[in-house]
């Protein structure tokens, strides 16, 4: 039976790059908004549809995977 494959450090490390690369052009983008956009970014729950809906996409992908 072949062994499961498991992410090595550079893999971890590539994610975690990625996802802080993510965050800080989100925080940039939301910086260069008007008033108007900060208040619907920071005032609704567009965050937690956003969180959510990422974290759908991850786990539908794992459990894709074989």
């Amino acid at each position: 039976m072949a062994e499961a494959r498991q992410a090595g450090i550079r893999e971890v490390l590539l994610v975690a790059m990625a996802v802080v690369l993510v965050v800080l052009v989100a925080a940039a983008v939301t910086a260069a908004m008007p008033r108007e956009g900060q208040s619907v970014v920071f005032h609704t729950p567009l965050l937690i549809v956003v969180l959510l809906a990422g974290t759908a996409g991850v786990l539908w992908s794992i459990l894709r995977r074989r």
